[in-house]
């Protein structure tokens, strides 16, 4: 039984690795599409965030089983309540990615960003990239540095997500208000990405250390 019972809990981490994994795509996706306009791109982000959703389902589901049949105590409730929190974040990353996407799906033909704010925005999206490929990797691995290394990537979009009120407030703004508006959204969205990270980041360190 405590065989089964194992197997169970090395899929349900296999599982949440592939569910990141996912998210990781669709972030970069996403980004990409509001880069270049590119309307598919933004559409296959937008469907595919139902295979997210979906791997969420499933995980809950298993979980809330697990922890009625197995009625688990210490590392192994741990170890169960994580996995369905963890995996709830991710569906939220999931969530922001598809967001993202339907920015740019909105705005076609048309760009989102103004030329002036490209640099700002893409600088968003590659720190969320980093994010979504180093919370693939902690929770393949569990190393604290990479977790580390999520907060501090947290902190940069943080501070993207100051200078976006800064280009906003500034009394220049050359854009048009819904440009405003979209890029609100945006730096809002990639902002909320990085804090999301950082849950999963600090969720695996109690995992490690039984620290909170």
């Amino acid at each position: 039984m405590r065989e089964i019972f194992d197997a169970e809990l090395a899929q349900l981490g296999e599982d949440l690795v592939a569910m990141a994994e996912k998210v990781d795509t669709a972030i970069a996706a996403a980004g990409r599409a509001l880069a270049t306009t590119d309307l598919p791109l933004a559409e296959s982000v937008i469907a595919d965030d139902e295979a997210i959703d979906a791997l969420n389902r499933d995980l809950d589901e298993r979980c809330v089983m697990l922890l009625a049949r197995q009625q688990p105590v210490a590392t192994d409730l741990r170890v169960l309540v994580s996995g369905l929190r963890i995996a709830s974040t991710l569906e939220r990353m999931g969530d922001l990615a598809r967001h993202v996407a339907e920015v740019a799906r909105r705005c076609y033909p048309q760009p989102a960003v103004p030329e002036h704010v490209t640099e700002l925005v893409t600088s968003m999206g590659a720190s969320a990239e980093r994010v979504a490929d180093r919370t693939v990797r902690l929770l393949a691995t569990r190393d604290l540095a990479v977790a580390d290394a999520i907060e501090r990537d947290d902190d940069l979009l943080d501070e993207l997500h100051t200078a976006s009120f800064a280009a906003l407030l500034g009394g220049t703004w050359p854009g048009t208000a819904q440009q405003a508006v979209d890029l609100t959204l945006l730096a809002r969205y990639y902002e909320r990405f990085g804090d999301h990270g950082v849950s999963v980041a600090r969720r695996i360190r109690y995992l490690v250390t039984g620290e909170g």
